[in-house]
């Protein structure tokens, strides 16, 4: 797969699924993933280290896995947090077609698909996690971090899971220059985990 296709609206690359197996501390299911969707055939290292290695989300509230891609991070959010409302947004439409799939097989009826313009403008969010996709360009990615993360409710939280070779320090001080709390969680695997509040 072309990294150029997963954050298009609609992939140009013919569907070729694949289903692979989740395996985390305490939860497994199984997930189909496809071409011009982000990390087809595999659970992308990054992804592995936030869900296996952040804190355990709260029992209720709304989530949001920003960049759901197959649906990795919300099917695990849903899971573990049943009480909670989990939205998944994505701009690929192969990407919500599979989340959709994945979190119906998952059994996580909590899940909400949507594009991005689908979320009422009224949304709060709880908890934000992301594997945020950085291959769009700082300006690109700027603009939705600014646009997601400004919809945290006051005590809510962000954790982004970011590689260091793309950036991961340097979006940390900019997020700080945008007057937000960057907490460095994790740093392993060539990636660290970043944690990011509101400013009181």
């Amino acid at each position: 797969m072309s990294d150029s296709q997963y954050f298009h609206d609609s992939p140009e690359v013919a569907s070729d699924p694949v289903d692979i197996d989740v395996s985390l501390p305490d939860l497994a299911f199984r997930l189909r993933t496809d071409r011009g969707v982000f990390s087809r055939g595999a659970l992308d290292t990054g992804t592995r280290l936030l869900l296996a290695e952040a804190p355990t989300p709260p029992a209720t509230g709304t989530f949001l896995d920003l960049g759901c891609g197959a649906g990795p991070i919300a099917v695990a959010l849903a899971l573990r947090s049943p009480g909670a409302v989990v939205w998944a947004v994505d701009v690929n439409e192969r990407a919500r077609e599979l989340t959709a799939l994945n979190s119906v097989r998952a059994g996580a009826d909590n899940v909400v698909v949507a594009a991005p313009d689908d979320v009422q403008s009224e949304t709060r969010f709880d908890l934000i996690w992301s594997n945020p996709p950085i291959r769009i360009g700082k300006e690109a990615l700027h603009e939705l971090l600014v646009r997601w993360l400004s919809r945290l409710a006051p005590s809510g939280s962000a954790l982004l899971v970011v590689q260091k070779h793309l950036g991961s320090d340097s979006l940390a001080t900019w997020l700080e220059q945008q007057s937000w709390s960057v907490e460095r969680l994790i740093s392993r695997a060539g990636y660290r985990l970043l944690r990011i509040t509101p400013v009181d």
